[in-house]
C-alpha cells in the first residue's frame, strides 16, 4: 500500500498575487488556515505516512508554518534553486521517494477523491502513470483529455481554446518510480506541456474518471469560492 505523496507547492501564483502576495500559493489562507493543510488532511484520512513538499517561489516560508510533522504525517521538503516546472519539481524530489509508487498532487487544487481507489485503478492499469479526471461542461481553463475504451489517454491538451464539455485533469496522479526517473533532470519540465503529451505518445498514461468535489485557488474568484468549499468536505 502506497504511503507516500509528493505535493507540488512551488508555483509563482501570478494570477493570485492581487489577493495573496506575501506567501506561496499553497499557504494562502482558506477557511481560516493554509490551503495545503486540506491536502494533508486528505492524505492522513487514507493512511499516508510521508509527504514531500516540492517548494520553490517563497518556499522558505513553508517549513516554519508546517514543520516536520502534521499529525502522523512526516513532512519533508524538496527545494528548487531555479524554477523547474511541475514535472521538473517532481524529478528534483525523486531522491526523497522510497516507494515504487507515489501519489502526486497539485498544491493549489483539491479533489475530494478516494486515494486508495486511485491506487487500485493504477494497479489494474499496470502503467507508469494514472491521472484522476473529472467531467466538466467547460474545459477552457483546465488540461483537457480524451480516453479510449480501456482508460488509456489518447490525447492531452494543456491549453484548450474552446469551452467544450469533456474530461479535465483533476490534479491528482499515481506515478510509478520509473515515470519519475524518466523526467529529464536539471531543467524546467512541465507535466502538462511535455511529460503527459510524451506519455500519451508512448501509450503510457491512463485516466480514472471520478465524481468528486473539486476546487482550485488559482484566481481571485476561485480563492473566494474556496472559502466556503470545505464546509461539505469529509473530515
Amino acid at each position: 500500500m502506497t504511503r507516500e505523496a509528493l505535493i507540488l507547492a512551488g508555483g509563482l501564483g501570478s494570477r493570485l498575487r492581487t489577493v495573496v502576495s506575501d506567501r506561496p500559493k499553497p499557504l494562502a489562507e482558506v477557511a481560516g488556515r493554509p490551503f495545503i493543510t486540506f491536502l494533508l488532511d486528505q492524505l492522513l484520512r487514507f493512511g499516508f505516512q510521508r509527504a514531500v513538499l516540492c517548494v520553490g517561489h517563497l518556499g522558505e516560508y513553508v517549513p516554519p508554518v508546517l514543520g516536520e510533522k502534521y499529525g502522523a504525517l512526516e513532512l519533508l521538503y524538496s527545494f528548487e534553486q531555479t524554477a523547474l516546472g511541475t514535472a521538473g519539481a517532481l524529478r528534483n524530489a525523486a531522491g526523497l521517494v522510497r516507494e515504487q509508487n507515489v501519489v502526486a498532487m497539485n498544491g493549489d487544487s483539491f479533489c475530494d477523491l478516494d486515494l486508495r481507489r486511485l491506487e487500485q485503478m493504477h494497479g489494474t492499469y499496470n502503467a507508469p502513470a494514472t491521472m484522476s479526471v473529472l467531467h466538466r461542461s467547460d474545459r477552457g481553463r483546465s488540461g483537457a483529455l480524451s480516453v479510449d475504451s480501456t482508460g488509456r489517454v489518447v490525447r492531452f491538451d494543456s491549453r484548450p481554446t474552446e469551452p467544450t464539455p469533456g474530461l479535465i485533469n483533476a490534479g491528482v496522479y499515481m506515478l510509478r518510480r520509473d515515470a519519475l526517473d524518466a523526467i529529464p533532470a536539471g531543467r524546467a519540465v512541465s507535466l502538462e506541456e511535455e511529460t503527459f503529451p510524451d506519455m500519451v505518445g508512448r501509450r503510457e498514461l491512463f485516466a480514472w474518471q471520478v465524481e468528486a468535489r473539486f476546487i482550485d485557488i488559482g484566481t481571485p474568484d476561485s480563492h473566494r469560492t474556496a472559502q466556503s468549499f470545505f464546509d461539505g468536505v469529509t473530515e
